[in-house]
């Protein structure tokens, strides 16, 4: 009896081994993240000095669900400039704590990613579904725990469920997939995704109705549906788009015209590594099995004389469609093209349409899993040839340090320190924001709401705790005002060429600048400056309302340009030190004033 039951609990191993990868890796996520807690290392670049900041901004302000209104950064942007209350990632920050909503963020992409992959393999291969559980549940996996950029990780993790709900309307199975279609952008983003997603759809509707010798109506519909969701999910975005006024920064925007080779050496670089925002860890092991298997796969094709098998297999499709989107990512920088878009398309001037790259993660755990099928379709040794494979993909995704990998900075500092008897140079969550620190500056100096701005160190910061900015990150916001804040850090700008450069041909950051070092503000605890002296118009800083500058600097020339120190503090666990000071005279605009 005995003997039975351990072959059946074998056999439920061998079944469902590949739960206890997943199982274990979420639990573990959730345990590091919600242990640690905000002494957790979270990415700090285009992540913590920007949407976390932003979305803390509107818990500050109550206004997620606020029409009409500004909220204080940037001299004031307009709340339709940020993410629509109409998201399920942003829902997430309405309903808990900025951290606890990040976290959940993670584990909610995890899930998602999974979800997504088994629903669309399942259609894809219905009478081999069981077969195939094991790779199929892995591979979305693998695909669900790759770090994308945070604030977009369900956006990146859907993506298999929008096919998914194409392919369900395309064989007609009912009125209630459009519904689901209708509300997808729910967990997407448009300018991210949506706008590609329809550019895709038309190109197959062209495709499957020239193919079908029919108009695929069912997909016609789909295109209308899908693009409504979007605006009904983003009309905040689509109003500005369409309905603003104001020139934004968008339309300063200058970008780089690279020559021929150098279009092809970044073709070819996308095509390998990915971007920061998608990095999908693919070159690690999706990557050479997929070259390796399209190169005897097509050879043994046309050593067979099976040439239309080459042009049928889906593998070579999805290769295929792989290689389009990386050279799109890279005509992007071809100028000519680019400039006849935009001549074209106005509203687009400024905008990457390069970012096709973004659906290259799938694609290539979507070719990587077609060869996982086909191994397991040869045989038991082939098959578990194709889990040790998947699990190898899955171990590279985990232990690669790229930059949105929050499990692995957390346990690599937090081992390091546990070893070393010493804390690392990089600030946590907890230290980066510095709540306590800022409370008590807040409460000695009387804060009051009064426009400031911060030196050595992310305007994101005082934006998270409550504090109104001058400066600040944001992609879309009006050009009159990038041109009134470059006069406050016009003295910086013309001591350093590059900083210059950076900031009228992108500007997205508007910072006050060094006028010696290319950047002093980081997220370490040491400060990395060579000169403490600061350079700025400070009439400037006051005509905009300017009153307070934080600073990580004690500034040697203070005097000079007209700042008063009236205080500064020093974390409770010494990791930063800040420094308050005042601008001299009254300020010209109060905060909420007109400009």
């Amino acid at each position: 009896m005995r003997r039975l039951a351990q072959q059946r609990w074998f056999l439920w191993i061998t079944k469902y081994w590949f739960l206890f990868p997943i199982v274990g890796f979420v639990l573990l996520t959730a345990g590091v993240f919600f242990g640690y807690g905000e002494r957790s290392y979270i990415a700090v670049h285009d992540n913590m000095d920007l949407f976390l900041a932003q979305f803390q901004m509107l818990k500050n302000t109550n206004s997620f669900l606020q029409h009409g209104v500004d909220v204080p950064f940037l001299g004031g942007v307009s709340r339709d400039n940020l993410p629509s209350e109409l998201s399920l990632y942003t829902l997430l920050y309405m309903l808990f704590p900025t951290y606890t909503a990040y976290v959940l963020g993670i584990l909610g992409k995890i899930l998602l990613g999974i979800f997504s992959f088994r629903l669309l393999m399942g259609e894809l291969f219905p009478d081999k579904c069981v077969l195939y559980r094991p790779v199929i549940y892995m591979t979305g996996f693998v695909y669900g725990i790759v770090w994308f950029f945070p604030a977009f990780g369900f956006a990146f993790a859907s993506i298999p469920l929008c096919v998914y709900l194409l392919i369900k309307i395309y064989r007609r199975a009912g009125m209630w997939w459009y519904l689901g279609l209708f509300v997808y952008p729910l967990v997407s983003y448009f300018s991210y995704h949506g706008i590609f997603i329809l550019g895709y759809l038309v190109i197959a509707i062209v495709w499957l109705s020239i193919r079908d010798r029919k108009m695929a109506w069912p997909l016609v519909a789909a295109l209308f549906v899908l693009a409504a969701g979007y605006v009904g999910c983003e009309y905040r975005l689509f109003g500005q788009m369409l309905f603003g006024e104001e020139e934004t920064i968008r339309s300063s925007i200058v970008n780089a015209d690279l020559s021929l080779p150098e279009i092809l050496r970044e073709i070819g670089t996308v095509w390998k590594d990915g971007i920061f925002h998608a990095d999908g860890v693919h070159g690690k092991v999706a990557l050479p099995v997929c070259v390796l298997y399209f190169v005897g796969n097509n050879g043994l094709y046309l050593y067979r004389r099976k040439w239309r098998q080459i042009v049928r297999d889906p593998f070579n499709f999805v290769m295929l469609f792989l290689l389009f989107n990386s050279v799109v990512y890279g005509l992007y920088d071809f100028g000519p093209l680019r400039r006849l878009v935009e001549a074209l398309i106005p509203p687009l001037k400024g905008w990457q349409f390069n970012r096709t790259i973004f659906f290259n993660p799938f694609l290539w755990y979507a070719a990587f899993f077609l060869i996982l099928i086909r191994f397991y379709d040869r045989g038991i040794w082939t098959m578990w040839a194709a889990n040790g494979l998947v699990c190898a993909a899955a171990l590279a995704v985990i232990l690669t340090p790229n930059r949105y990998n929050d499990l692995y900075a957390t346990c690599h500092n937090r081992a390091y320190e546990y070893f070393q008897g010493t804390e690392v140079d990089e600030f946590d969550y907890e230290q980066f924001y510095a709540q306590a620190l800022f409370e008590r500056l807040k409460e000695r100096i009387g804060y009051q709401g009064e426009w400031s701005a911060a030196y050595g160190f992310h305007p994101a910061v005082l934006e998270y705790n409550g504090i109104a900015t001058l400066d600040g990150y944001l992609g879309f916001y009006a050009r009159q005002y990038k041109e009134d804040f470059r006069k406050i850090i016009a003295p910086a700008l013309e001591r350093v060429e590059a900083t210059r450069i950076y900031y009228d041909d992108w500007g997205a950051r508007a910072y006050l600048y060094s006028g010696t070092d290319l950047s002093i503000v980081s997220a370490t605890k040491t400060v990395y400056a060579t000169d403490y002296d600061i350079y700025i118009d400070v009439d400037a800083f006051r005509e905009l309302g300017g009153e307070y500058i934080f600073s990580r600097l004690e500034l040697t020339n203070a005097d000079e340009v007209g700042l008063e120190l009236v205080d500064g503090d020093t974390a409770g666990d010494g990791s930063c030190t800040v420094y308050v000071y005042r601008a001299a005279g009254e300020p010209a605009l109060a905060m909420g004033s007109d400009r």
